[in-house]
């Protein structure tokens, strides 16, 4: 036999508390998915501020010692410099392209 009325008990304390926390990290989370949604969306649709990386200014032509060979050139405010194959780095002055200094490295795999 059943029975069809309803009894209206109290809910317990601890459900109800566990009830809200779960609607606020429900409403928290919504919140935080249209945030990063919204910041991708912006982000995205931007344009970016410059379409080629700003390369230092270096020299037309760069005076190396007689037998070196250029591997890499790198650049610093009044300074630039050249990695060469035989394991050295060469650093030169920005203004007078004066050789500064040569320092001696061991390049992996040479």
């Amino acid at each position: 036999m059943t029975d069809d009325t309803q009894t209206d008990l109290p809910e317990p304390r601890n459900l109800r508390k566990l009830r809200v926390l779960v609607t606020v990290l429900m409403w928290v989370m919504i919140v935080g998915m249209v945030s990063v949604v919204g910041l991708l969306a912006l982000r995205l649709s931007q344009t970016p501020q410059q379409a080629a990386p700003v390369l230092p200014a270096l020299p037309d032509r760069i005076a190396l010692p007689p037998g070196t060979e250029p591997l890499a050139v790198t650049a610093g405010p009044g300074w630039y410099a050249v990695v060469t194959v035989q394991g050295s780095i060469l650093v030169f002055d920005a203004v007078s392209g004066a050789l500064v200094q040569d320092i001696a490295v061991d390049l992996p795999g040479g």
